[in-house]
C-alpha cells in the first residue's frame, strides 16, 4: 500500500507540472486566447462573401456582360443594406467591419468600370467575340441553344477575325493600337476561347441537332481563334519570345484610386521619392558592411556573399535551420505568441526550373516554396540560381516566409477575424512581413557583415519595386529599364532580375502589390513607434493584437489599435513617412 499510494503522489505531481512529466508542449491553445466578443457585423461580411463566391461560380465568363451586371447588383444591394445600419451605434470591431466593407463595395464597382474600359480598348482587334462571350454566358443561364442559330454565330465570328487577320498580316500598322493593348486583347482572346471549348463539350455529343450543325463551324473558328491570338500576340505585341516581359500600365489616375483604397494619402510621385530615400540608406549601410568585410565597395562584398551558398541538395536542411533560428530568436524576446501547432504545420516545396523563370527566390505562404538549381537547367542559370540563392540572402527571408511572417499570418488569419479576409490587402501581408525585416535589423539579428549585405541585399531590392512599379505604370520606365535598375542599384543577377519583372508585370499580381511591401512596412514600422515605443503596449501585445485582428488596410489597423474608428468611415489622412 505505502508503494501505491507513493505511485499516486508521483503521478499527481506530474500532472499538475507536466513539465516534470516530460510532456510535449500542448497543441490546444488556452481558452483565453480563443474568447471572443460577438461581433453583429460578422455574419453581415460573412454573409458578402458567400454570396459573392456563389455568384462568381456561376457568373464566370471572361468579359461577360451578364456577369458585370450582376456583380454591379449586388453590390449596389449591398450598399442600400448597409445604409440601413447606423455606425455610430456600432463597437469599435463593428464599427471598423462597417467601415471596410463599405470602402471595399466602393472600390469593387470602381474596378468593374475600370476593366469594362480595358475591355472596350482591346474590342477592335476582336471583332465578333463579344457575340462567344454570349454564347458561354448562356449556358450559364441554363438556356438550351438552337444548333442552327450557333452555327452561323461561330461561322460569322470565324469570318470577321479572319478578314481582320489577313489585314493586319499584310499591315500591322492598320490595327491602329499598341503592343500593350495587343497583348491584353491576345490574353483576353485565349481565355475566351477556352470558355467557349467549355460551351461546345458541354453540348456536343449529347444534342444530336447540336453537335450536327456546329462541329464543323466550331472546329473551324478554334482553329481561328488560336491563328488570331498567335497574331496578336507574336506580330502586333511582339511577344513571340515567351521570356519577352510585356505588363499593362494602368495609368496615374488609377494608381491614385488604389492608393486611396488602401487609405493612403501620398502621390505616386511622393512615394517614389520615398523609395529613393530609402534606397539611398541601404547603399550607405552597405557601404559599411563592405568596409567591415575589407571589400572596396558593395558590388564587391556583394560578390564574396554571393559565392557562400549550400552545395547542391543543401537548401532544404539550410531552411529548416534559418526557421528554427527564427523561431528561438523570437521567443527569446518575447515578440509575439507562437502556438505550438503553427510552428510545426508548414510543409517545403521544391520550384521547378519553369517556375524559377518568374520566381527565382522563396515564395510563401501557408508553406515555403524554396529555389534553388536542378540537374535539368542550362550551366549559367544553374550558376545563377545558386548564387541567388546564397546562404545569406536566405537567412534574410526564411524569417519573412514563415515566422514572423506569412506562414504565421496564414495561421492566424484561419482562426480569428476570418470574414475579413475580404478586406486582405497586401499593404498588411506583405507589409507585414517586411515590417519584421526591419525589426530584426533594429534588434540585431545580422550578427556579421555578411548577413548585413544579405539584409541590405533585400531591403534595397523592395526599394526599387517601388521605383520600377510606379514607374512602369505611370509609363516612366520600361521593363527592361526595370531589369537595369535591378542589376544596377541592387546587384541582382541578370536572368533573376528579368525573372522579378517579368512576375511583377505578368498579370497575377495587383499593380501596387510590388510597392505593398517596403510601405507596408513603414506603415508596421510607424505603428510599432506610435505604440510599443511609446509604452502603450508591449512588444507581445502590439504583435498579437495584429494578428488577431485580421488582415485590412494598415491605417485601419491603427483606427483599430487606438479605438478611433470614426462613425463617417476612414480617412485616407495617416502621414506615416517623414519626408525631412
Amino acid at each position: 500500500m505505502p508503494r501505491l499510494r507513493l505511485l499516486a503522489s508521483c503521478l499527481a505531481v506530474a500532472l499538475a507540472f507536466p513539465a516534470l512529466a516530460d510532456a510535449p508542449p500542448s497543441l490546444a491553445p488556452p481558452l483565453a486566447r480563443m474568447a471572443a466578443q460577438p461581433q453583429a457585423m460578422a455574419p453581415v461580411v460573412a454573409r458578402f462573401r458567400a454570396d459573392l463566391a456563389s455568384l462568381e461560380r456561376v457568373q464566370d465568363a471572361t468579359a461577360g456582360v451578364r456577369r458585370e451586371a450582376a456583380l454591379r447588383r449586388l453590390y449596389t444591394d449591398w450598399q442600400a443594406r448597409l445604409a440601413e445600419i447606423d455606425p455610430a451605434s456600432l463597437g469599435v470591431e463593428d464599427r471598423l467591419d462597417h467601415a471596410l466593407f463599405q470602402r471595399e463595395l466602393a472600390y469593387r464597382l470602381v474596378q468593374l468600370d475600370f476593366q469594362r474600359g480595358r475591355v472596350g480598348e482591346a474590342a477592335p482587334l476582336l471583332p465578333g467575340v463579344d457575340r462567344l462571350v454570349a454564347l458561354v454566358e448562356a449556358r450559364r443561364a441554363n438556356e438550351y441553344p438552337d444548333g442552327r442559330a450557333s452555327a452561323q454565330v461561330l461561322d460569322e465570328v470565324r469570318g470577321q477575325l479572319a478578314a481582320l487577320g489577313a489585314r493586319l498580316d499584310k499591315d500591322a500598322k492598320a490595327a491602329g493600337t499598341t503592343p500593350i493593348v495587343a497583348h491584353r486583347a491576345a490574353r483576353l482572346l485565349e481565355n475566351v476561347r477556352a470558355d467557349l471549348k467549355q460551351w461546345y463539350g458541354f453540348h456536343a455529343g449529347y444534342d444530336p441537332d447540336f453537335s450536327w450543325w456546329t462541329r464543323q463551324p466550331y472546329e473551324a473558328l478554334d482553329q481561328q481563334l488560336e491563328a488570331h491570338a498567335r497574331l496578336l500576340r507574336d506580330k502586333l505585341a511582339g511577344a513571340s519570345d515567351p521570356e519577352t516581359i510585356i505588363g499593362d500600365p494602368i495609368g496615374r489616375q488609377a494608381l491614385l484610386e488604389g492608393l486611396r483604397h488602401e487609405l493612403i494619402p501620398y502621390t505616386p510621385e511622393q512615394l517614389m521619392d520615398l523609395a529613393e530615400r530609402e534606397l539611398a540608406w541601404c547603399e550607405r549601410e552597405l557601404a559599411r558592411a563592405a568596409a567591415d568585410m575589407g571589400a572596396k565597395d558593395w558590388r564587391e562584398a556583394l560578390e564574396m556573399v554571393k559565392s557562400r551558398h549550400p552545395a547542391p541538395g543543401g537548401q532544404p536542411k539550410l531552411v529548416v535551420e534559418l526557421a528554427d533560428e527564427a523561431i528561438a530568436w523570437l521567443e527569446a524576446r518575447e515578440m509575439v505568441t507562437i502556438p505550438e501547432l503553427a510552428r510545426r504545420d508548414w510543409r517545403m516545396t521544391m520550384l521547378s526550373p519553369e517556375y524559377q523563370l518568374q520566381a527565382p527566390f522563396f515564395l510563401g505562404g501557408q508553406d515555403v516554396w524554396v529555389a534553388y538549381p536542378t540537374d535539368t537547367m542550362p550551366h549559367d542559370k544553374k550558376l545563377m540560381a545558386l548564387r541567388g540563392n546564397n546562404r545569406h540572402f536566405s537567412r534574410a527571408v526564411v524569417h519573412h516566409e514563415l515566422i514572423p511572417g506569412h506562414h504565421l499570418q496564414y495561421f492566424y488569419n484561419s482562426r480569428h477575424q476570418t470574414h475579413r479576409e475580404l478586406f486582405d490587402t497586401p499593404f498588411w501581408t506583405e507589409g507585414w512581413a517586411l515590417y519584421w525585416e526591419f525589426r530584426l535589423w533594429d534588434e540585431g539579428f545580422a550578427t556579421t557583415p555578411e548577413d548585413r549585405i544579405g539584409m541590405l541585399f533585400w531591403r534595397s531590392h523592395r526599394a526599387a519595386r517601388i521605383l520600377f512599379s510606379l514607374g512602369f505604370h505611370l509609363g516612366k520606365m520600361t521593363p527592361d529599364e526595370a531589369v537595369e535598375l535591378l542589376v544596377d542599384r541592387v546587384g541582382h543577377e541578370r536572368e533573376n532580375a528579368r525573372a522579378e519583372v517579368r512576375r511583377s508585370f505578368a498579370g497575377d499580381y495587383g499593380p501596387l502589390y510590388q510597392i505593398a511591401y517596403m510601405i507596408g512596412g513603414l506603415q508596421f514600422r510607424e505603428l510599432h513607434r506610435e505604440f510599443v515605443q511609446s509604452g502603450r503596449m508591449s512588444e507581445r501585445e502590439f504583435h498579437d493584437t495584429i494578428l488577431m485582428g485580421g488582415p485590412m488596410p494598415v491605417a485601419a489597423v491603427r483606427a483599430r489599435l487606438s479605438g478611433d474608428v470614426p462613425a463617417e468611415g476612414l480617412r485616407a489622412d495617416w502621414r506615416f513617412y517623414r519626408f525631412d
